[in-house]
């Protein structure tokens, strides 16, 4: 795909995106597609931002973070970049962790609550 572009249709279904949410990206400038008259097209630049914002939406990154990072790596470089990532992935590894303890603990409660429940279930019918 070195030299090849991908129309609007072909970038949807690559990205399994809506239309839409392509739309958006286009306009809060995460990507700038080629725009030949009405038609829009991706470049191999554009396919690899498709890339990594998809990738940071996994990891729970806001868009805001991931359209300040890709912007780092336009004025700065690969190596601030770089230092960027590390910052947000720490950040973002913390707030996932105190969100995997707190969804630990609701499932503990509520395994805790069924039993009691199924308990006076079951001693009621007896």
């Amino acid at each position: 795909m070195s030299d090849q572009r991908l129309t609007f249709k072909e970038m949807c279904s690559e990205f399994d995106v809506t239309p839409r949410t392509l739309r958006y990206y286009e306009y809060i400038e995460l990507l700038a597609p080629e725009k030949e008259g009405r038609s829009r097209f991706y470049t191999p630049r554009e396919v690899a931002r498709m890339k990594l914002i998809l990738r940071g939406r996994k990891y729970g990154f806001s868009l805001e973070e991931i359209r300040q990072w890709l912007l780092i790596y336009e004025k700065e470089g690969t190596a601030a970049q770089s230092q960027a990532f590390l910052e947000l992935a720490d950040r973002q590894l913390t707030a996932l962790e105190e969100q995997k303890r707190e969804l630990e603990q609701a499932i503990a409660e509520l395994k805790e609550l069924r039993a009691e429940t199924a308990k006076n279930i079951k001693s009621q019918t007896t």
